[in-house]
């Protein structure tokens, strides 16, 4: 089990969001007839006819000409209630290519593409974590890792860098940086979207193979599992020890589940987590675009709230995970997530009601952890677009917790 250690900011743990909402240079896939130019092409991939060819959900979207990253145009979108601003296109993409994939395309994972039309969306994630221990940091002021995504073999990831106007040297570079500065830079497999297939004990061994070999590639201290539509407890449980073995007892283990998957010790999430106890770094929950919950207490809680914080984090520092080893993800802002955005007070409040006992709500844990681990915001992007208000008032509460 990791032991306490010394408070120190920590940022990105893993983002996939490179400029906020910017889906310029993006290979993106869509329908309908398509010139030879067309395929494997996005058209108005700049947004300099405005939202010509894409289709953006809720009317959520709007060509802008500030801020952009490269042109004269860029795409905002704003997220509203349950809606998560998904900007869309379809391509026609030519079979056994290869080509970029995943929330962040232009640093995506590389794959071969099948012979049909995919749907990608403009990048919209990130995280940036705030916690007592090694997390990780933005590596270079825009991203700090995008998302693996799996190969043609069950379990193996692919991930390349060295896309748009970006090199890999760059990146490595960045990294490296990063790491002198006392912070941790890890790779995150998975994502709203992103399926990874580890079943058996083939696919168990590709995964610890292949996220091996990027760890020794990029210099990545670890890997996150964000893996949101759904996983094996005994294979993966295999793989992330396996993984361990390759990289030693400095390998950085973190998760991000979302709510569902921690509701009880039976979930193949939560029993993961409690099987690799003795080599995770953090479970870092998404307590956001999520229906209401049962707390520790057998209530129903709704999102948004002090007592939503509280109640379900008891769940997990009461089923067998060490509070040193539990963080609070919540939204930078409103358009960091299509619901469970709380102020960063509130986020403080929950931080004091579980390590002090005070600042509750109608819910006050049986129990003080004094040494919980801290909290997390999805994403750093979104939160410097707020001024950075999140982790100006969430990192000062964190590293001033007992």
């Amino acid at each position: 089990m990791p032991g306490r250690r010394t408070r120190t900011w920590a940022g990105t743990l893993a983002t996939a969001l490179t400029t906020a909402l910017t889906a310029a240079a993006l290979g993106l896939s869509g329908a309908g007839q398509a010139s030879a130019a067309d395929v494997n092409n996005a058209r108005n991939p700049g947004f300099e006819s405005g939202l010509t060819d894409w289709t953006c959900s809720a009317g959520s979207g709007a060509a802008v000409s500030s801020p952009v990253r490269s042109g004269s145009a860029a795409l905002k979108a704003t997220p509203a209630g349950q809606d998560n601003a998904k900007c869309v296109q379809m391509v026609a993409v030519k079979p056994t290519v290869s080509g970029a994939t995943g929330y962040n395309a232009y640093r995506g994972a590389l794959r071969h593409r099948p012979a049909k039309q995919e749907s990608t969306e403009a990048p919209s994630r990130g995280a940036v974590g705030i916690g007592r221990g090694h997390t990780s940091e933005c590596a270079n002021g825009r991203t700090s890792t995008s998302y693996a995504t799996h190969h043609a073999r069950p379990g193996h990831l692919q991930y390349s860098a060295g896309l748009g106007g970006y090199t890999v040297n760059q990146f490595k570079a960045d990294i490296r940086a990063k790491q002198a500065a006392g912070k941790k830079v890890i790779v995150s497999v998975g994502g709203e979207r992103g399926t990874v297939a580890v079943n058996d004990a083939t696919s168990a061994a590709n995964f610890a193979n292949s996220v091996y070999s990027l760890m020794q590639t990029y210099g990545f201290d670890g890997v996150d599992i964000d893996l949101e539509n759904g996983l094996n407890a005994t294979y993966m449980t295999q793989a992330l020890r396996s993984l361990s073995a390759k990289a030693g007892p400095s390998m950085v283990l973190t998760m991000a589940p979302q709510t569902i998957d921690m509701q009880s010790t039976s979930n193949a999430y939560f029993q993961t987590a409690l099987n690799v106890k003795d080599i995770l770094t953090v479970v870092n929950m998404q307590y956001y675009n999520s229906g209401s919950m049962l707390g520790c207490d057998g209530r129903v809680y709704s999102q948004g709230s002090v007592d939503f914080l509280t109640a379900l984090a008891c769940i997990q520092l009461e089923g067998g995970l060490s509070p040193s080893q539990v963080g609070l993800g919540l939204p930078a802002s409103t358009r960091g997530a299509g619901s469970g955005y709380v102020s960063p007070s509130v986020v403080s409040a929950a931080l004091d009601c579980l390590t002090r006992g005070t600042n509750c709500g109608s819910f006050k844990p049986s129990r003080t952890y004094p040494d919980l681990r801290g909290a997390m915001t999805w994403s750093t992007n979104w939160d410097a677009l707020a001024g950075n208000a999140w982790s100006n008032s969430v990192g000062p509460k964190v590293h001033g917790l007992p």
